[in-house]
């Protein structure tokens, strides 16, 4: 639920104040539909693969985030982030052919924004919080990261 909320609240800023859409210009559906993407793919998805973090490296020592970062960023990042485009690509009624189209012109960016943003994010993720707060941090910073990833995913 939170997953869903704060994709929603990323799609509003990402309308109200990057794409300065003002409230008669403000898309409702497409604000429905990333609250969907958030509860549905989102939340379940970055919620398990936490709990598979945790098991296949337990511990919270300072190498322990390091190791997970790694993991994090190196393996589940990318293919996330493809995933994360193509379904939003899907949702918005894209074709196979022009949702590739549109993978292929956003991936890149997203994934080096990606990694501006969420490796020291992540270092404190897993060496300060505890698992089951996990998600709710990392949802948290990723009111602004939603708000791109809205603005990336949906701009045409």
């Amino acid at each position: 639920l939170v997953a869903g909320a704060l994709m929603g609240a990323g799609d509003v800023i990402a309308q109200q104040l990057v794409e300065q859409r003002g409230l008669r210009g403000h898309h409702c559906p497409r604000t429905l539909k990333m609250m969907g993407i958030g509860f549905c793919f989102v939340g379940p998805v970055v919620g398990s693969w936490y709990r598979i973090l945790d098991w296949l490296i337990p511990g919270n020592t300072k190498v322990v985030a390091v190791k997970k970062v790694i993991l994090d960023q190196g393996g589940f990042a990318p293919c996330f982030l493809g995933c994360f485009l193509a379904v939003t690509g899907a949702t918005n009624g894209l074709s196979v052919q022009e949702n590739w189209s549109k993978i292929q012109q956003d991936y890149l960016d997203a994934l080096v924004t990606n990694y501006c943003i969420w490796p020291p994010v992540q270092i404190a993720n897993f060496y300060f919080v505890p698992l089951q707060h996990r998600l709710a941090v990392v949802q948290c910073v990723a009111i602004v990261w939603n708000c791109y990833l809205s603005w990336k995913a949906n701009r045409m």
